[in-house]
């Protein structure tokens, strides 16, 4: 987690995110191993996590989030009451934790840190470890038909993998992201993340671009007795029509669909479904918001913005890309921000083909991002044969070109940032 994590409205819960953060600064790594004080803290709190709603358990690289949005769109348009966990937020840490389709109050967010505080008493744990026992805390103590819980960067040793026997878990694509956290082998990435299978409960597996990492989730499943559903096995009705935009977005909604379809205990109708996925809200992920800038932007001007910050959220880019281009052919230019242990290149390469220029800016207030200057110079060594020019931390260039196209990309806080400022 960054500094931009910790800021909030009000004091109080600025202060109290910030004592979190300072819990295991001193550490260069996360030790995802060491989960004796994690587990040490649920036994204090009463272990909440064996008192929650059925659960749906989401772990993968890329998609999580957007299947989760579905599947709580969906369920909630069926009648049932939803909880969820994600991370991490984009515009205040309230969204983490959504409690019966809402996001968690500041008056109870407070309350529920004083209490994991003082239980924890001062244990270096870190910033998610904390506030994954907070959601389990808010979860066991309001009443709830499903959580829709997602993990961090990982699963096996990942803290929300702690549910003993989930209704379902789900896998979404799997690709290269937080290596140095899960290593560089895909298949390995894949048996990490798919460790939150559990004997005998169903798993939907997502659509996967490379075939080790399904091999692994199958030989998991396999291993563990669960119940296989593979989503690409499924179809959308002609009539849904996902509310995200982008082809990755169909595949998001099979998986949602496909989950949604193997639930024991639940009845889900198919205008449920046409309704959950036409209403679907998920910001930052290829969301146009051209509407938010109006009057301040030149005439056929489109800005896009999007949170991806690996190589395969990179690819679902530059396909959307090609499409708008068959669609108008609006020349298209990118502004992007990274955080610095980011893979510059691994992002830049599959977009630099598809781009008319590239200006690269750092994300205000973050001290972990690149800089405009570092960025481009990364960029350029990429390979890029565009011209790449670093412009202010103002998000977008002084200038933009009418009937032209601005995709805003690169990371979630350059996403948050954008989003605060228009």
């Amino acid at each position: 987690m960054y500094r931009s994590d910790v800021l909030h409205p009000r004091p109080s819960l600025q202060e109290k995110l910030r004592k979190i953060y300072d819990l295991r600064r001193g550490s260069t790594a996360i030790n995802l191993h060491d989960s004796d004080p994690y587990m040490t803290l649920l036994d204090a709190l009463g272990n909440p996590h064996l008192h929650i709603p059925p659960c749906i358990h989401v772990a993968g690289t890329n998609g999580k989030g957007s299947v989760l949005a579905y599947i709580d769109s969906i369920m909630q348009r069926a009648g049932y009451k939803t909880h969820r966990y994600s991370s991490p937020h984009l515009l205040r840490f309230n969204e983490r934790v959504t409690l019966r389709g809402c996001p968690i109050d500041d008056d109870m967010l407070d309350s529920l840190l004083d209490e994991v505080l003082a239980v924890n008493a001062g244990a270096a744990l870190t910033f998610f470890e904390i506030t994954t026992a907070l959601a389990f805390l808010a979860f066991s103590r309001h009443e709830a038909d499903l959580v829709l819980l997602e993990t961090g960067l990982g699963g096996r040793l990942d803290c929300t993998n702690v549910v003993p026997s989930p209704l379902a878990t789900v896998i979404t694509r799997i690709g290269y992201d937080h290596m140095e956290f899960l290593g560089d082998d895909i298949a390995a990435i894949a048996a990490e993340k798919a460790g939150i299978i559990k004997p005998g409960r169903p798993v939907i597996v997502g659509h996967q671009h490379h075939e080790p990492a399904r091999r692994e989730i199958v030989n998991m499943a396999a291993a563990r007795g669960a119940p296989l559903y593979d989503a690409t096995e499924n179809f959308l009705p002609a009539t849904s029509i996902p509310s995200l935009t982008g082809a990755h977005q169909r595949e998001n909604a099979m998986t949602a669909l496909c989950c949604v379809t193997h639930l024991d205990g639940f009845t889900v109708a198919p205008r449920h479904i046409e309704q959950g996925l036409a209403e679907a809200v998920w910001p930052a992920r290829l969301q146009n918001i051209t509407s938010l800038l109006a009057g301040s932007i030149p005439p056929g001007c489109e800005v896009w913005l999007d949170g991806g910050h690996n190589e395969s959220a990179a690819q679902i880019l530059a396909a959307q890309a090609r499409h708008w281009q068959e669609q108008d052919q609006k020349p298209l230019y990118l502004v992007l921000g990274m955080m610095r242990h980011k893979d510059v290149a691994a992002f830049a390469a599959p977009l630099l083909p598809v781009v008319r220029e590239v200006f690269c800016t750092g994300i205000a207030g973050e001290p972990a991002a690149f800089t405009a200057d570092d960025l481009a110079a990364a960029v350029k060594a990429a390979g890029a044969v565009c011209p790449v020019t670093a412009v202010p931390d103002k998000n977008l260039p002084a200038r933009l070109e009418p009937h032209s196209r601005y995709l805003v990309t690169g990371s979630l806080y350059l996403a948050q940032c954008f989003l605060k400022n228009v």
